[in-house]
């Protein structure tokens, strides 16, 4: 089984709400490194009080029987298609294999509990790599447990897969963000993500600064840059919202938006025909640092699934909102 973790969302991204609960051990470092966002990085010559600072979660090593593990409750509930164990710059210090477990547990501490489910058996692991495995299931997850065996060191746990929301229990009257993570917005393709990725630009909040959104190189040749999101479900959108958040000498001159319902095919696929898309907003021109917010220049093209959004010629979106109602 093959894995694209383009097409997923890090369910285990601590910008998203994860947390590393409980490990059996993370004297040398903490097990809240785990689930950075950001890729692992050495410090050369870098100490602290227990010994050499390392980007990722740590054990000591293991003198007696037994092996440590580190419970992670996942930012956003859902199926996961794949697991990514990296062990960036652990070399003499990283555990010989690993496995994972999960279980769902929405309203409770699921540490000790019984119930868990293997997900990824035993696996050989090798220093300073990232070592990524398919997982077969379509069932729904909130938490994850990270053995290693005996002990050492992890740089980054993700934790690829899908949100799940629970679309029944939205009113088709109900003003949603239908592009947000959180209700299983994905960025699939775009043109450039030189300096920020793409999938920034769906997350919570405002962007951090200027690496917590989507920015594209310089462009030296003609055209524009553009980026194209799967909805979380078929919607009707009616507001949509372009943040240039940070992007103050790099902001986009303006931007526009096409949409389509899209019918079968895969992911990757959608990008050709992209370019024939209805038009949902005509070009509008952007501001430096600035929240522009589009309704009355929103074109009725009825439900969409997929959309495109075009900037001209290049530069950096911080967030994207399509607000609008659910579709059947």
């Amino acid at each position: 089984m093959s894995l694209n973790i383009e097409q997923y969302i890090n369910l285990a991204d601590d910008k998203l709400g994860a947390q590393a609960l409980y490990a059996t051990d993370d004297f040398f470092a903490d097990k809240s490194r785990l689930l950075r966002r950001e890729a692992p990085e050495w410090k050369q010559d870098v100490y602290d009080d227990n010994g050499k600072w390392m980007d990722g979660w740590e054990s000591r090593r293991k003198r007696g029987e037994g092996y440590d593990f580190c419970v992670v409750k996942l930012g956003l509930a859902g199926t996961i298609a794949g697991l990514d164990i990296d062990t960036s710059f652990f070399t003499g210090n990283y555990p010989p294999s690993a496995s994972v477990d999960a279980i769902y547990s929405p309203d409770a501490d699921p540490t000790h509990s019984e119930g868990w489910e293997e997900i990824l058996p035993s696996q050989s692991l090798e220093g300073d790599s990232h070592h990524l495995s398919a997982i077969d299931t379509d069932k729904v997850y909130t938490h994850v447990r990270l053995n290693i065996y005996p002990d050492g060191g992890v740089a980054r746990l993700r934790v690829y897969g899908t949100p799940v929301v629970d679309w029944n229990a939205i009113d088709e009257l109900q003003q949603v963000d239908l592009a947000a993570v959180e209700n299983g917005g994905r960025a699939l393709v775009c043109s450039d993500e030189h300096f920020g990725n793409k999938s920034n630009i769906l997350g919570p909040g405002r962007g951090e600064n200027m690496g917590d959104g989507w920015e594209t190189a310089r462009r030296r040749t003609p055209g524009n840059d553009w980026v194209i999101v799967a909805l979380g479900h078929a919607g009707n959108i009616g507001r949509v919202v372009v943040d240039t958040a940070h992007f103050k000498g790099n902001y986009p001159d303006s931007c526009s938006i096409q949409a389509a319902y899209v019918k079968g095919g895969t992911d990757d696929q959608v990008a050709t025909q992209s370019l024939f898309w209805k038009e949902l907003l005509p070009s509008q021109k952007l501001n430096a640092h600035d929240i522009h917010e589009f309704v009355s220049e929103v074109n009725e093209i009825g439900p969409v699934t997929h959309v495109r959004l075009n900037i001209f010629p290049d530069g950096g979106i911080s967030r994207l909102r399509l607000f609008g109602t659910k579709a059947d």
